[in-house]
């Protein structure tokens, strides 16, 4: 979605007047969602997510469940395909992908992922969000039947995971329905969120993992000789 074409002629002294108060209003609505994110200690939810790769012109489409507890917990798991699971334990990221990485799951210290996996409900958005990107206004739009406006975040510095993101949120109160992120290849990964519960009641044993039997463990940690 793009911006809106201002009108000529006697409406340009209106569209003057507005955009201002439009970009007020897409700052407060970004504010609002780095809020309400702020204050989501624990949430579950379902998602749809399609990645697209122009490389090889391929899309590959994935759903799942996913529960969240602050700070750093987090466990994925896919229903499509079945059996792929991501889990942060608070210590370490857990990446188990039977579907394409079969008898195999990659252990990996938590402080060095940061950014590695963007699907934490948006964290990787609504830190210091107006500092780190520049934002716009990109048009309202319905998500699963949910009023939203989108805004188009176009990062000031390099070291984002994407060179450029959309998030679509919901202007009574800025939850993030659905995000769209670009990285420097082109492969475009959109996330849509569905019956997002905040703050429901989650259970510590759901961010523990077991390997599998027969499961070989890669501890990226080892690898790197101790250092996180």
């Amino acid at each position: 979605m793009q911006l809106a074409h201002y009108l000529a002629g006697a409406a340009l002294a209106v569209a003057a007047t507005a955009a201002p108060a439009r970009a007020q209003n897409v700052d407060a609505l970004l504010r609002r969602a780095a809020d309400t994110y702020a204050a989501t200690r624990t949430a579950t939810a379902r998602f749809e997510q399609t990645i697209t790769n122009p490389m090889t012109g391929s899309t590959v489409m994935a759903r799942g469940e996913l529960q969240r507890q602050e700070p750093n917990m987090f466990d994925i798991r896919f229903t499509d395909p079945a059996g792929d699971r991501i889990v942060a334990d608070g210590t370490h990221l857990w990446v188990y992908l039977p579907s394409t990485n079969p008898g195999q799951v990659i252990k990996m210290p938590l402080a060095a992922t940061a950014g590695a996996v963007p699907m934490d409900l948006g964290a990787q958005f609504f830190s210091k969000p107006t500092t780190r990107f520049t934002v716009k206004d990109a048009g309202t739009a319905k998500v699963d039947g949910q009023a939203t406006r989108a805004l188009e975040l176009t990062p000031k510095q390099p070291g984002e995971a994407f060179t450029r993101a959309t998030v679509w949120l919901d202007e009574t109160d800025g939850t993030l329905r659905q995000f769209e992120m670009v990285d420097g290849m082109g492969l475009t990964r959109r996330v849509k969120i569905v019956g997002l519960k905040p703050n429901a009641p989650v259970r510590a044993s759901t961010f523990t993992f077991r390997p599998p039997a027969g499961v070989r463990v890669v501890d990226q940690q080892a690898l790197l000789g101790g250092r996180p």
